[in-house]
């Protein structure tokens, strides 16, 4: 017979608990329905923001342009390898050859010496490894098999040399590849950032930074030393020319450039040819560590890891290639964005 029990009532304590989270629950979610949504960052955090992304950038972009110049010196001493060791091996196989005629002759002669017969069909350095062959042979194919021995060693040893530079090759296109996305995520990071701004914010920002490069482009002309001669004065003259021109990571002119493509380009007008990297340019010429030596022309390094250069303008104005989104333009010191670290005089 079924039992027909009665159903097991909630505790006053489970019910009290129950309904206390319920209570809570409700609570909560009247907070978060009434809770201010985020506040959108303002223009000014935007802009900061954009600038740090902008800064790691152009970080980026110098280690990629340091992988790139290294990459294509490799290519080229790689190439002039493998073309000395196509002519080694014609000069090798021309010995051999020569050795072959002199075989050919004593065999017409009377047969052919049993140890050079034994050379035309295994190396060399087996036979001046012993010294006992040494003095079956005549003295001109002593210097043949010599200079056989010689130059396979050399052939060798630059085949080795390339099969090294082709691994570094290797590791630097690695290289190339991730500092080149590295760079790529920033600036779409940055773009994200400024895509939150209005028409009319991003207007202001623009106007804001235009404003400020005319205002240093007029300070730095009204400094007499702007007319400066000689190589600096030259490659000062020739960055002039570029002011306008876009901001394109790994650029060196002549229609757009990046930082340190624009004072290399600049030299090379001049005449001279200094290295492709901030960091490299850093380390060339005389260091002039105070504004106030700094001639037109000069280079000169900001940041602590010397990620950005440009040319001195005078009155503590400086011509450069800022970062993507921007032009060739005239900035003051002050607002660099980093500390001057020195200025170099080619």
């Amino acid at each position: 017979m079924a039992s027909h029990r009665r159903p097991k009532q909630p505790s006053r304590a489970r019910v009290t608990v129950l309904t206390t989270a319920a209570a809570a629950a409700v609570a909560l979610g009247s907070q978060a329905a009434n809770a201010a949504p985020t506040e959108k960052p303002s223009k000014d955090e935007v802009k900061a923001k954009v600038d740090k992304l902008y800064e790691q950038a152009e970080q980026a972009t110098e280690k990629y342009n340091g992988a790139k110049e290294k990459q294509e010196k490799l290519q080229k001493e790689i190439s002039t390898i493998q073309d000395n060791v196509a002519r080694g091996q014609e000069e090798v196989n021309e010995l051999r050859e020569g050795l072959g005629s002199m075989a050919s002759a004593q065999y017409r002669s009377g047969g052919i010496d049993p140890s050079l017969q034994l050379l035309l069909s295994a190396d060399p350095d087996d036979y001046l490894d012993k010294a006992s062959t040494l003095d079956q042979l005549s003295a001109q194919q002593v210097e043949a098999l010599k200079e056989i021995q010689e130059k396979q060693r050399e052939l060798a040893q630059q085949r080795a040399e390339a099969s090294e530079k082709l691994k570094d090759l290797s590791s630097t296109r690695t290289e190339l590849g991730e500092k080149k996305k590295e760079v790529q995520a920033k600036l779409a990071e940055a773009q994200k950032l400024l895509n939150t701004l209005t028409a009319a914010e991003k207007a202001a920002l623009q106007e804001q930074e235009e404003r400020a490069s005319r205002d240093s482009g007029r300070q730095a002309l009204t400094n007499p030393a702007a007319s400066a001669s000689g190589r600096a004065g030259a490659a000062y003259a020739a960055a002039q020319t570029k002011l306008g021109s876009p901001y394109v990571y790994g650029a060196t002119g002549p229609s757009s450039f990046d930082c340190s493509g624009l004072t290399s380009w600049a030299y090379a007008q001049a005449g001279v040819s200094i290295p492709r990297t901030s960091e490299a340019q850093a380390n060339i010429g005389t260091r002039i560590y105070s504004q106030s030596d700094l001639q037109v022309g000069d280079l000169v390094f900001f940041f602590n890891d010397l990620h950005h250069v440009g040319l001195y303008a005078g009155n503590g104005q400086v011509i450069h290639a800022p970062r993507t989104g921007t032009v060739v333009r005239y900035e003051s010191f002050s607002t660099m964005g980093g500390p001057f670290m020195w200025g170099v005089r080619v």
